[in-house]
C-alpha cells in the first residue's frame, strides 16, 4: 500500500533532566537546557494535500508545543508522545512519525500507527 506524508520541522527551547542517568553522564541528572528540534511526518490521503503543511506547522507551533511543560519535558520519547496526543486529537486515524532531538544532535523517532 502506498502512503503519502507531509512533514514539518520546528524547534523550541526547553529543560529536562535524566534522574537515573548512568554515572558516566551523571551531569544529566540535573535540569539542563536544550534546543529541541522536532520533525513531524503526518499521513495525507491525496495529492492535493488534505493537510496543508504551512498550516500544519502553525498548528504544531501554536497549539501542540505550548501545551508542553518546558521546564520539565522528560525524555525525547516523552516529548514525542505528548506531541502525538495533541496532534492526534485534531488529526485522528493517521500514521504519524515524530522525531525529537536535543540540539539537533541526538534524539529519537517514534512511529504511531
Amino acid at each position: 500500500m502506498n502512503k503519502k506524508f507531509i512533514w514539518i520541522n520546528t524547534q523550541f527551547e526547553g529543560f529536562h533532566s535524566y534522574p537515573n542517568a548512568p554515572e558516566e553522564v551523571s551531569f544529566l541528572r540535573s535540569s539542563h537546557r536544550h534546543i529541541f528540534h522536532v520533525k513531524v511526518h503526518i499521513e495525507i490521503y491525496h495529492n492535493e494535500r488534505d493537510i496543508e503543511f504551512i498550516l500544519f506547522k502553525h498548528f504544531v507551533e501554536t497549539f501542540c508545543i505550548p501545551k508542553l511543560n518546558k521546564t520539565d519535558l522528560g525524555s525525547c520519547e516523552t516529548i514525542s508522545d505528548n506531541l502525538y496526543k495533541s496532534i492526534n486529537s485534531i488529526y485522528p486515524n493517521r500514521q504519524i512519525v515524530i522525531t525529537v532531538s536535543e540540539d539537533n544532535e541526538n534524539g529519537c523517532s517514534c512511529r504511531y500507527d
